[in-house]
């Protein structure tokens, strides 16, 4: 690793002459829908430019995350995960037509996470460029069903059926440059639907209003007491319902979230969520349930563990000053399986979550730096406990 560090000025003027594969790339997996569940086309592409370069396997597991494999030199270490998710919230109905210019791209998605997963495919050039050679083979992995309602069920399926242990593995997102996350809290992400019957002879003026029906709930809920230790939080995301100025809401949505580092809070606080729907229910003559939509368990790395100080000391001779947060991505599932992984982003940009979110390109050059300085880490035995 410390030689890598010596060699930094070079490893940026390679990457920086494959600039125009790298935004090809990000293109090509930017401007092919992929909305969650819906990921197959976007797959198939990634697919068939990992042939195009030459990696030693490409397929599709049993779940359908398309994988690439490039070989090592040892049959003896475990292999290194590389891991995007493929998924974004945009359907076909949403412009995704990318707009490149000198020093930005922009378009729906680009942030979360078309870029991760460009630069992810983009991986074996740049690695071959760079003369790299692996002790471990490397799973470059883009995991579908992740966001939302998936779940993360592209990555729980990958790691359930993989048949050898993991030696470690990195999780890329788009943004923001400077991350390093190492932990997940407890999560639970719920909605509350409400609905409102319309049947007997009451009037539209006496019937329950559902967004007020759901602004009750949200009063209850903030009237829980919150602990400082363990720490714990609800979320309140999502609210949506109603269809005319004038009448009445027949029905409303509410989504919320509940954090905390004990996964014991999150159980506790979602049954008394549930039982003050249960109560608002039986009390108004509505119909209101609560559901599940996904969850993670807590989870995390020391922030001693070799990992997580090789991962700063690369980044901060990259001067990026390290970040760390909770983070409930595909890094929850693999801690909670206890293979050590962290979570780095790419590069910087603006409105990640809209449809004119903006990725910075020059600063990416940065975020694949790092990641290939964490790769040679890994590879040097910086997970071997």
């Amino acid at each position: 690793m410390e030689q890598y560090i010596k060699n930094l000025p070079t490893v940026f003027r390679t990457i920086k002459s494959l600039k125009e594969t790298i935004i090809t790339n990000i293109v090509f997996m930017g401007q092919t829908p992929a909305t969650t569940f819906h990921e197959k086309n976007r797959s198939e592409i990634f697919l068939k430019r990992l042939a195009t370069f030459r990696v030693d396997e490409c397929s599709k597991d049993d779940y359908n995350n398309p994988i690439g494999i490039i070989r090592g030199t040892s049959d003896r270490k475990p292999p290194i995960f590389l891991v995007a998710h493929m998924d974004t919230i945009f359907g076909s109905d949403i412009d995704h037509n990318y707009t490149v210019k000198k020093n930005t791209i922009q378009g729906a998605g680009i942030l979360d996470n078309s870029v991760g997963i460009g630069v992810l495919l983009s991986l074996p050039v740049i690695l071959n460029a760079l003369e790299l050679r692996f002790e471990s083979d490397i799973v470059l992995a883009g995991v579908i069903q992740s966001i939302g309602r998936g779940n993360l069920r592209g990555i729980r399926h990958l790691l359930k059926t993989w048949p050898t242990p993991i030696r470690g593995a990195v999780c890329i997102e788009g943004a923001e440059l400077g991350r390093l996350d190492y932990y997940s809290n407890g999560m639970v992400r719920g909605e509350i639907d409400c609905r409102i019957p319309i049947t007997g002879i009451r009037s539209d003026s006496s019937r329950p209003n559902a967004i007020l029906m759901l602004n009750e709930a949200i009063n209850q809920i903030l009237e829980l007491r919150l602990p400082q230790k363990p720490k714990a939080n609800i979320v309140f995301g999502k609210i949506s319902g109603g269809f005319k100025h004038g009448k009445n809401a027949y029905d409303a949505s509410l989504g919320f979230e509940i954090q905390s580092n004990s996964d014991k809070m999150v159980k506790s606080f979602f049954r008394d969520i549930k039982d003050i729907v249960d109560g608002l229910n039986h009390e108004n003559d509505v119909e209101m349930n609560i559901k599940t939509i996904s969850n993670t368990s807590a989870s995390r790395l020391k922030f001693n563990h070799p990992l997580v100080k090789s991962a700063g000391v690369i980044m901060k001779k990259l001067d990026l000053e390290p970040v760390s947060q909770h983070s409930e991505s595909e890094l929850s599932i693999f801690l909670s399986r206890r293979v050590p992984a962290i979570t780095l982003g790419v590069t910087r940009g603006q409105n990640c979550h809209l449809k004119n979110s903006k990725m910075l390109i020059k600063p990416m050059f940065k975020g694949i730096a790092q990641i290939i300085g964490v790769l040679i880490a890994i590879d040097n035995g910086v997970c071997d406990e």
